[in-house]
């Protein structure tokens, strides 16, 4: 006997059971026309079988022609999982029939996918489908995956970021998922789905996406994509919807030479689940620099260039965005195709900086790889306050000589990288700086660079310890001198300012900007602070990339935390600080404000979060995606739909999504 031999399952996991254990009557024909049961032996994936059986497994795509064949051998539901081929006229007048009112599919909806359904998709994907099982659901003792090893672990290193990367469904940021399920609450609440997905595929093949984006397509599903979930705004959450988990994909193959219109040399190409520091290590193994985050478990292929990405390496290379030679991608007509300077040029320029979790899945990009270089600068932690050397007063005379420079340096191609923490009320402030650098320049000539400002600090008596460093390459400098990040606060949030480069121009302008970000972190905030100037270097293409980033010379990040369980008009006036009244204050000198980093409720995310690019990226996302499959709170054409049940001053993941406006 005979059956589909399209390729054998090449992974078999996930909480959706095969279909025989599920006790579902699903059959299916084989090739000599019998009625034989649907399992994952007689169904294999999806998934074309690859021409060349050394290439990459990640590249195994769907096809008309696979789904042809099943549809031939009478697989229920195969017309989910189809492809769609409207273009032109027909494709506009599709956006036309999501009225306002609307909202997608979810649990209890009638068009919500029965078992039997989820079943076939999950034969179809190999096993790669997951239903949700919140990450902390194992500390709650009546669930019934009350586990107290694995609680105790996950308790303890609930501030890693590894910790929600390598799950499908945790993100570094609960507060979007509504607080549910949270593993310090085993013993006093119930564990709920919240703003959790409903399920999860775990993509490791082209092939997967393309079946995930067809079928939530097909049947209005919320779609989400989550990386590693270092997301600060909720992007990678979704009440009742299906999320792509494309954390696993994580080639990585170094092109000694390649050649496009614009660039000529060394390249690397990364799945879209490689993380910055096995891009950093892959690059220094290979003899030279790539251009990644600075934290250590951002995803670089994913929402990281898809919001322009900031780095260490910015002022001498560009944003992370300026760096992309092509871009695989998914669409949301569920087709598979390449982006770059010579082919789907639109695209190529929007997926460059112009939001994640619009216009398709990126699986792969391919990026430059530039020389080894020279790296020298300086770390310190200074505090301030009466038990300290440095009264406040002169803390802040010699923070505003440091901020006075922020042009000068800019101009060094510097990257200073600090955070400015209250100590507590009337207690003072503790400053590190974690680096001081330049890529490219000598240890004698940084210091040369600094001298005139320390100069400053030692005649207004502004004591300080300076510990300077230089390494010979950037992956050094990075693994030793850059802080391991804490998530997974629930009650904190923050917002950022881009200043551009003019608000120097005026000495009373700029005094007055200075006064504004220290009274703001007087009144409690933090304040991380980046002095760099991402402008693209000559010859690099156009892209999609925030326009504010061009002329910054300094990032700020603001923000502050919250007591557990305080009431719903404290919580909401916190929320109304961070966004009406500090942002409010900040944006008559800065009014971009970073993508990635930024207020979910920034009033006006178009031009803080897009710049100039926001008309011609809205074009395109209406060309590509005119279903409105993907969205994200502050993603281009994201106005147009609202989560339901939520206040104005924050919006969570953990009601329906529903249409708005047209």
């Amino acid at each position: 006997m005979v059956v589909l031999s399209l390729q054998r399952a090449l992974l078999l996991v996930g909480a959706v059971l095969p279909l025989a254990q599920q006790g579902l009557a699903q059959t299916i024909k084989n090739t000599e026309g019998e009625v034989i049961p649907a399992n994952d032996i007689t169904v294999a994936p999806a998934a074309a079988p690859p021409t060349d059986p050394e290439a990459d497994p990640e590249t195994r795509q769907l096809t008309d022609a696979i789904l042809a064949n099943l549809t031939a051998h009478e697989l229920s539901d195969i017309d989910l999982f189809h492809f769609d081929n409207t273009t032109g006229d027909d494709a506009s007048q599709v956006a036309k029939r999501t009225s306002v009112g609307t909202c997608k599919t979810s649990p209890g909806d009638m068009k919500w996918p029965s078992r039997l359904t989820w079943g076939v998709f999950n034969l179809l994907t190999g096993g790669a489908l997951i239903e949700t099982v919140p990450i902390g659901a194992v500390c709650y003792p009546n669930n019934g995956v009350y586990d107290a090893a694995k609680c105790a672990d996950i308790l303890e290193n609930w501030t890693q970021s590894d910790t929600h990367a390598n799950d499908p469904t945790s993100v570094m940021s609960p507060l979007y998922s509504g607080e549910t399920c949270m593993p310090q609450n085993g013993n006093s609440s119930q564990c709920t789905l919240g703003g959790f997905p409903s399920y999860a595929v775990k993509a490791t093949g082209i092939y997967q996406i393309q079946l995930a984006v067809n079928f939530a397509r097909k049947l209005g599903l919320r779609l989400i994509v989550k990386n590693t979930s270092h997301d600060f705004l909720g992007k990678s959450l979704g009440s009742g919807a299906l999320s792509i988990w494309t954390h696993n994909l994580k080639k990585i193959h170094f092109h000694q030479s390649v050649k496009t219109p614009s660039y000529s040399g060394a390249a690397l190409e990364i799945g879209a689940g490689v993380q910055v520091g096995e891009l950093y290590e892959a690059a220094n193994k290979y003899g030279v620099t790539a251009v990644g985050g600075e934290c250590k478990g951002v995803g670089v292929s994913g929402g990281y260039i898809a919001g322009g990405g900031h780095s260490p390496l910015s002022t001498k290379f560009g944003l992370g965005s300026d760096q992309v030679l092509s871009v695989d991608v998914v669409l949301p007509n569920g087709r598979f195709v390449t982006a770059s300077e010579t082919q789907n040029t639109d695209l190529f320029w929007a997926l460059r900086g112009g939001g994640g979790s619009t216009f398709g899945v990126v699986t792969a990009m391919t990026v430059k790889a530039h020389p080894k270089l020279n790296m020298a600068g300086v770390t310190w932690t200074i505090s301030s306050g009466n038990d300290t050397a440095n009264p406040d007063s002169v803390f802040w005379e010699a923070m505003y000589a440091y901020w006075a420079k922020f042009p000068e340096y800019a101009e060094q191609d510097v990257y200073g990288y600090s955070m400015i923490f209250p100590r507590g009320p009337g207690a003072g402030y503790t400053w590190t700086m974690n680096p001081w650098m330049v890529p490219g320049m000598s240890l004698a000539d940084f210091k040369a660079m600094v001298q005139p400002l320390f100069d400053e600090w030692t005649a207004i008596g502004f004591e300080f310890e300076p510990v300077f460093f230089e390494h010979d390459n950037f992956y050094d400098a990075w693994t030793r001198h850059f802080p391991v990040e804490g998530v997974a606060n629930s009650n904190l949030r923050t917002a950022s300012r881009l200043f551009p480069r003019s608000a120097w121009d005026d000495v009373a302008h700029r005094n007055a900007m200075f006064d504004e970000v220290r009274s703001v972190v007087d009144e409690g905030s933090a304040l991380i602070q980046y002095n760099m100037n991402p402008a693209a270097p000559a010859g690099t293409p156009a892209s999609g990339a925030n326009s504010h980033w061009r002329e910054a010379i300094w990032f700020g990040i603001m923000g502050t935390g919250w007591a557990p369980g305080i009431s719903q008009t404290e919580l909401e006036a916190v929320q109304r600080k961070i966004t009406d009244n500090w942002m409010g204050r900040l944006r008559v000198y800065g009014p971009g404000g970073y993508l990635n980093e930024g207020d979910v409720m920034e009033p006006d995310f178009a031009d803080a979060f897009y710049g100039t690019n926001y008309d011609r990226l809205l074009q395109i996302k209406r060309r590509v995606d005119p279903y409105d499959l993907f969205w994200a709170p502050t993603a281009v054409g994201s106005e147009r739909w609202r989560i339901e049940g939520q206040p104005d001053w924050l919006t969570l993941q953990t009601g329906k999504l529903c249409k708005v406006a047209n």
